[in-house]
């Protein structure tokens, strides 16, 4: 299986290779090599228990398909805004490219390193791909954008060192480096224009995305450094959660927006959010479905507390809030991307904030929150974080948060990158929600080596390409310009992919469905 996920990761970058075809993508090529050989060396290490950190158990390290999603994402970014002629996010691409593969030279070499005997072959690709990296960043980028890269790389080490102590079991190192980088990559950019804020530049909804993730990433460390010296599950200390959760709101969180928007920040929200009838319906619409989630949560361990003798929701039952999720996200995506944006930032926010209640046993919820959501754990909620519905969350939304609005001048890309916003839609709420209905009720031909099964993917592909058709009879927006073999190409590999990864799928489809679309 392994060796399957890395032949179809290649395909990808080759893919990619083939379209865009410059310095940038050669390397991408090179971090895809040296990523295979390490990817093995770390896989040795997770099964003799040498890492020096607890990873997730029951998957392989996912080394190569997350080293190449921040490099490729950057690669096809730049391309995209070079032909729209915006160079201040073509510069923007090429930084983000740049750091994606300075972070995953980084964890090869950590690899490397503590393999003992150190491997020969594995150091000398690596020594050639990072030499070939490096030499492409000194004559591509400025020193300030060199100073940034490096910037993003100490967050990076940093915020590694201490979430990985703190919150043992819940990451692969491939996961680390995808949801670690990325943190560590926002961080560095909210600092950079906080510190030159230009009155009247960038929209306010990006701010309010990195402020929202940011804070709430801030909170997560202030209270489990807090916690570490008193009982989190005690009245006086859920008091103080609530207090000093308000005084980092309103005291240093609103004003950094604040800053960033010049206007106060919560007339901004209210005055966004109900700014048009169609965003009032699409809110109460959205109320009902959260709504209804709610329910599905509360009837099933109401069926759980008659039924003791089962004790986990089926697969079928999980899948219900992807059903939910694409019922949410379509409508906003044809209507009103803006408000479907700032909706998901503030569902995100809500969730990790949430997250942080259970975790901590904070009164009057926590307790009740872990009993709720302990029904529907799988094997990847193997540590102290429960994070499958927050990576659901982020995969739906990563696509239209990193959507390039600014290089896409009548709001949408030509061709295939006109589904880019849908990308999360189409890959986790249709094909991977299609692919485990089907493959656990009627698939009977497994894939080798693992326990997807061929009708699952045939049907999830089959599902989206009548998505895809049914996106254009609703979405006048989208025109894809005769790319339907693109479009089937992409949907067939992420599917493949869906089929052979151990990793987080749900953040994991997304975005190379995401990279596919933009190339």
């Amino acid at each position: 299986p392994v060796l399957v996920e890395s032949l179809l990761v290649f395909t990808i970058v080759l893919s990619v290779h083939a379209v865009v075809w410059d310095r940038f993508s050669w390397c991408a090529v090179a971090l895809a090599v040296q990523a295979f050989y390490v990817q093995f060396k770390w896989d040795r290490l997770l099964q003799l228990g040498g890492a020096v950190f607890q990873f997730r158990g029951a998957a392989n390290s996912g080394l190569l398909p997350a080293s190449m999603v921040i490099p490729l994402l950057g690669v096809v970014m730049k391309e995209r805004c070079r032909a729209a002629g915006i160079v201040y996010f073509e510069r923007f691409g090429i930084v983000m490219a740049s750091t994606g593969m300075l972070l995953a030279l980084f964890l090869s070499v950590l690899a490397v390193g503590i393999t003992k005997p150190v491997p020969t072959n594995t150091c000398i690709v690596t020594g050639i791909a990072g030499s070939v990296i490096i030499y492409t960043m000194k004559h591509s980028l400025t020193v300030s954008e060199v100073i940034e890269v490096l910037e993003v790389l100490l967050i990076f080490v940093y915020l590694s060192m201490i979430l990985l102590y703190l919150l043992p079991r819940c990451f692969t190192p491939g996961e680390a480096l995808l949801v670690l980088g990325g943190v560590s990559f926002v961080l560095n950019q909210l600092i950079k224009r906080s510190l030159n804020v230009i009155e009247g530049r960038g929209d306010p909804i990006d701010f309010f995305l990195l402020v929202a993730v940011v804070g709430v990433v801030l909170l997560g460390l202030f209270f489990t450094v807090l916690f570490i010296f008193m009982d989190s599950g005690t009245w006086i200390s859920s008091m103080f959660f609530h207090m000093m959760t308000a005084v980092l709101g309103l005291g240093v969180i609103m004003p950094w927006l604040y800053r960033l928007i010049h206007r106060n920040p919560l007339f901004w929200l209210l005055q966004f959010l109900f700014q048009t009838q169609t965003r009032l319906y699409l809110l109460v619409y959205w109320s009902l479905l959260a709504a209804s989630a709610c329910g599905v949560v509360f009837y099933q361990n109401a069926k759980r507390s008659s039924e003791s003798k089962k004790h986990q929701a089926s697969t079928i039952t999980r899948k219900y809030f992807h059903f939910i999720v694409v019922a949410t996200y379509v409508p906003g995506l044809i209507y009103d991307r803006q408000l479907l944006y700032v909706a998901a930032v503030l569902c995100l926010a809500v969730f990790i904030f949430l997250e942080y209640i259970r975790y901590f046993r904070i009164k009057p919820f926590g307790q009740t929150l872990r009993h709720l959501l302990s029904l529907f754990l799988d094997e990847r909620d193997s540590g102290p974080l429960i994070l499958t519905h927050i990576y659901l969350l982020l995969g739906m939304s990563l696509p239209v948060w990193l959507f390039p609005r600014s290089c896409a001048p009548k709001g949408t890309l030509p061709g295939a990158g006109a589904l880019v916003p849908y990308s999360g839609v189409l890959a986790v709420g249709v094909g991977d929600t299609i692919a485990s209905v089907f493959g656990s009720t009627m698939g009977e031909i497994k894939w080798p080596g693992t326990k997807k099964t061929f009708e699952g993917t045939m049907t999830a592909i089959f599902a989206q390409i009548i998505a895809v058709a049914l996106i254009l009879i609703f979405d006048s927006s989208v025109n894809l310009n005769s790319s339907y073999a693109w479009i089937l190409a992409s949907v067939s590999l992420v599917s493949l992919l869906e089929a052979y990864t151990t990793q987080i799928d749900n953040l994991l489809l997304p975005l190379y469905l995401q990279i596919m679309l933009m190339a």
